[in-house]
């Protein structure tokens, strides 16, 4: 088996296994309870919130552990409308749909994209007004790979909040991103990258599914949307995983580590694919060429074939892929995102993604175009 959609889900890391392992057996104990016992799972909690925050170059309570990306985008972009509900909000036309979705309960717009896949930042910058308290641009696309201008987008937030200062305007302008697709090949500075809030998904970085993080910036506005204990600071109530958290830790110190030698790595094995690709089915076209993408992304398109007949039969040559966004997998409708970047309809069904990992190897990527080649004929 050759599995080729990494953007979806990723395997757990033995040594993220190994983290979480203590607490799923006898280290068991409810982090809130007042006994030693509960209180060595609490200082654990801590000790993994440290290190998350040590990846992003923030402080440890700036993080909020969450059950995943969606969970965090909702968080972010439900607490900060509902704390300032005659606002508006402002996203990219190529969000997930966990931010598209909480943002059309508010008053909305979405950027252009660009035929690139990235923002058109003029288009973003003329949609601002003097009512907008968020914008939320994705770091990395999930389905073509495309990497978004933060700094240029988080420059001109800088810009927008200084000049309302000048002319009495209150209101804050915070910059979320979505990152749950750059933590291993990215660098996540949370400074660098000049945002206010930032999401993170365990499941995306080798670590447990249903796990995540939201970085929120000291001073952001923000209303709890699951209230009872008070957890995490009264902003996510409910029993901490510690098991998950653990484990959202190792997994994200070990992405960290590895960073600069897998984006290497992936970024030959990318070549070697597009070369192949280019030889022996001609008439597939990429997505996109910008310079600017995930390095283990590869999106095409083969003019004339279904994609989902596409994506079975190499299923059953053993060989996994995606025709979108997993989350959204059994939507019929064409990608909101290959919309968004101009594709048609027919070309959209005639898409595959190939999202590479730690496990792919150059064998593996001569038998996956061998395949294609074949099947596409």
């Amino acid at each position: 088996m050759i599995y080729l959609d990494h953007a979806a889900a990723t395997p757990l890391a033995p040594n993220v296994l190994a983290a979480m392992k203590p607490f799923l057996s006898d280290a068991y104990f409810n982090a809130s309870a007042p006994y030693l016992a509960a209180k060595s799972v609490a200082k654990a909690i801590e000790a993994a919130r440290a290190t998350v925050a040590k990846s992003l170059g923030c402080r440890p309570t700036e993080i909020i552990f969450v059950a995943g990306g969606t969970e965090a985008n909702n968080l972010a972009v439900h607490g900060v409308l509902q704390a300032f509900p005659e606002a508006n909000i402002l996203t990219s036309g190529i969000e997930h749909d966990s931010v598209l979705a909480p943002a059309m309960s508010y008053q909305n717009q979405r950027a252009k994209t660009l035929p690139s896949g990235v923002i058109d930042v003029a288009d973003l910058k003329q949609r601002i007004n003097d009512k907008t308290v968020m914008i939320s641009v994705m770091y990395a696309n999930n389905e073509i790979g495309t990497i978004q201008p933060l700094a240029e987008i988080a420059k001109l937030v800088k810009e927008i909040k200084q000049s309302r200062a000048q002319k009495g305007n209150k209101l804050p302008l915070y910059f979320h991103t979505d990152a749950c697709q750059a933590g291993n090949y990215l660098h996540i500075s949370v400074d660098k990258l000049g945002v206010d809030m930032m999401t993170l998904n365990a499941g995306k970085l080798y670590g447990p599914k249903q796990t995540g993080a939201l970085y929120v910036k000291t001073g952001t506005k923000l209303n709890a949307q699951i209230l009872g204990g008070g957890q995490e600071r009264n902003m996510r109530s409910g029993t901490e995983n510690a098991a998950n958290i653990a484990g959202f830790a190792a997994a994200l110190g070990s992405a960290h580590s590895m960073r600069s030698a897998e984006r290497k790595r992936m970024a030959d094995l990318r070549k070697t694919f597009v070369s192949l690709l280019t030889q022996k089915v001609p008439q597939a076209v990429l997505t996109t060429t910008y310079k600017y993408i995930l390095p283990n992304n590869i999106h095409l398109v083969i003019p004339g074939y279904d994609n989902e007949r596409l994506m079975m039969s190499l299923d059953e040559a053993g060989i996994m892929c995606a025709i979108g966004s997993a989350c959204s997998a059994s939507n019929d409708q064409p990608s909101h995102v290959l919309k968004a970047v101009g594709l048609s309809d027919a070309e959209a069904q005639s898409s595959l993604r190939f999202s590479m990992g730690r496990s792919t190897s150059q064998e593996e990527i001569e038998r996956t175009i061998a395949i294609l080649a074949k099947l596409a004929t």
